[in-house]
């Protein structure tokens, strides 16, 4: 269980409270580039950290994130004119660039100088691996982005995606850390003695629990949870998790998998998932629970980008008859689909689940280390100012994670130090021993 003021502490993230101050300290995920496609195109509504921003891509390529109200009178900048430079709010015909200059003042006098002393609030961006990163935090000069493997391949921007779930940040990124729920959720329907014989998921069928080792990292925390495997070997299932809300999920083989998650909170109460995993056993492989998430068409409300069709309104379009029978990839639950079997679950939850009700057990050992990280860091910004893990050290985000056998007498933490690492190629491995999952 978790004190209601650390659940609030660390789940909270508008303008001014703790965890909000923290977290924009980093650079953050706000859209993806193909969102603003071409110099001049629509400008965009961007929810951020519960900030009510427009996104827009200028006449020069360039692309801004400036406050949704201008600063004459408050109107929208959604409806305003993107050209020559800039946004051009239609009430009276002030003009910002990227920066949050006023370039134009069309309805004061011709001799006045107003227009230098009026500025909107806009934050610094950069694009890399299809994603714009913004930065909204207080430094003149932004820290470094971090070295997000899945972000900086050269393809990355064909395989990032993007999916809105309407709960709290925390509820989604700590399912992405328990990796016991996979032999019931994902795999309740499917059995062991059907799996590739020697296969990571047939251990997980077979091996219901988990014995779990956490370890504390540069920039978070990562843990190695241990199943006996055949012929002398043990399985290990190794995920890790990085300041303020990237996860590195286990699905594939350790030492090939490029990339992971972003959990990136558009207010309290919704999430933005950022996925960038490139290479081997990126999603949409060959397992047949690692499907494409259907999704709405997107409308220009806040909450109107990447909604999947699965949600809670309709109950995840569960199939009662399919969990009756209680076959295949969605027979346990009766919901199609890894991802929106996860959201059916911390979505149920509510929007922000009061801890102080949880009864963890031993296979939360890694949910509580890194509950544990975060309010002794959130502490020491907010008392202290100090500076949050990672921030001023973008090599610290060079992790992998995935499944390995191991000797049992091995020691996980120094057997796969280097397999832990990004950017190392490991030719010698082969990704068809992963199997479903």
């Amino acid at each position: 269980m978790l004190k209601q003021e650390d659940n609030e502490l660390i789940t909270r993230v508008g303008p001014g409270t703790p965890m909000g101050n923290f977290m924009r300290e980093y650079w953050v995920p706000a859209m993806l580039s193909s969102e603003v496609p071409t110099p001049d195109s629509d400008p965009l509504r961007v929810l951020l950290l519960g900030e009510q921003l427009i996104g827009f891509r200028d006449t020069n390529g360039n692309v801004g994130l400036i406050a949704n109200n201008c600063p004459h009178r408050g109107a929208s900048l959604f409806f305003a004119r993107n050209e020559e430079q800039g946004l051009r709010c239609v009430y009276h015909g002030w003009k910002f660039d990227v920066e949050g200059n006023c370039l134009d003042m069309p309805n004061e006098p011709a001799e006045s100088d107003f227009r230098t002393k009026v500025k909107a609030t806009a934050y610094p961006t950069r694009e890399r691996g299809g994603i714009v990163w913004a930065y909204l935090g207080p430094r003149k000069q932004p820290p470094p982005l971090p070295d997000l493997e899945g972000n900086m391949q050269p393809d990355a921007d064909q395989f990032v995606r993007a999916t809105q779930l309407a709960c709290n940040w925390l509820q989604i990124m700590e399912g992405d850390i328990d990796t016991t729920h996979v032999g019931f959720l994902h795999y309740g329907g499917l059995k062991a003695e059907d799996q590739i014989p020697g296969s990571f998921s047939e251990y997980q069928l077979r091996v219901k629990t988990a014995h779990f080792e956490v370890i504390d990292t540069e920039a978070g925390a990562a843990y190695g949870a241990r199943r006996p495997a055949a012929n002398d070997q043990v399985y290990w299932r190794i995920a890790q998790w990085c300041f303020p809300f990237y996860s590195f999920t286990p699905p594939g083989v350790l030492g090939t998998k490029k990339g992971g998650n972003a959990r990136v909170p558009m207010d309290d109460t919704h999430t933005m998932t950022f996925s960038m995993v490139s290479g081997r056993n990126r999603p949409g492989g060959a397992s047949p629970l690692a499907i494409r998430v259907p999704q709405k068409p997107n409308t220009t409300d806040w909450y109107g980008r990447f909604r999947p069709e699965q949600e809670r309104s309709n109950d995840f379009l569960m199939d009662r008859e399919v969990q009756r029978a209680n076959t295949g990839p969605s027979g346990f639950t009766g919901i199609n689909g890894i991802g929106m079997q996860d959201a059916a679950m911390t979505t149920s939850m509510g929007d922000i689940y009061d801890r102080s009700l949880e009864h963890l057990g031993t296979t939360d050992a890694m949910v509580i280390r890194v509950r544990r990280r975060l309010i002794a860091a959130v502490q020491a910004h907010m008392k202290h100012g100090a500076v949050p893990p990672g921030v001023e050290d973008p090599e610290a985000y060079r992790v992998r994670s995935g499944g390995v056998f191991l000797p049992p007498d091995a020691d996980w933490v120094d057997a796969t130090r280097e397999l832990r690492q990004a950017f190392v190629e490991h030719p010698e491995l082969d990704p068809a021993l992963n199997g479903p999952l």
